[in-house]
């Protein structure tokens, strides 16, 4: 037996319980947002918060937050809140920094090369800062912000100048 539950859940209207119980068995939802349409349920149902979390997958103190959660936002509280998940290791900033770089004429005698390759322009913003950038990043910001790599003269170009 658990301890009482310190706030529980609020009743629930016809349209909350029928739209959890859509996100429950709903096989194009998140799963994890199944997992809280159940715990809900349980919960509403009349199942301890550590009832409910065994049913669902979840923690007893899982179950609980999202119940408080509940009853701020509804059944918004299913969806991720925004800010969740892996912020990006490289700001507009850096993105800046490494479309300077390009756009800068390379010469031999500060680069040893005449022409921007991947490795060539990860060492020259290694120089500036940049110590940990792969080439592979490096690639990932130039496509995102419209060079493409021309096989044929072997550079970077934007793609509206290039083709």
């Amino acid at each position: 037996m658990g301890f009482p539950q310190k706030r529980p859940l609020r009743q629930l209207t016809p349209q909350e319980r029928e739209e959890l119980s859509r996100k429950a068995t709903s096989i194009s939802e998140r799963v994890s947002t199944a997992k809280k349409a159940k715990a809900l349920l349980a919960v509403a149902d009349g199942c301890t918060f550590a009832e409910a979390g065994r049913q669902a997958g979840m923690s007893q103190d899982g179950v609980s937050q999202l119940v408080e959660r509940f009853h701020h936002r509804g059944v918004e509280a299913l969806s991720i809140a925004p800010g969740r998940g892996r912020k990006p290791t490289y700001t507009s900033q850096d993105h800046e920094q490494i479309l300077q770089e390009i756009q800068r004429r390379p010469t031999w005698d500060v680069d040893q090369c005449i022409v921007w390759s991947l490795p060539f322009l990860q060492r020259s913003l290694h120089a500036k800062g940049f110590l940990d950038i792969s080439p592979r990043t490096i690639r990932r910001v130039l496509q995102a912000h419209g060079w493409k790599y021309q096989q044929t003269t072997r550079t970077w170009l934007l793609i509206d100048q290039g083709e």
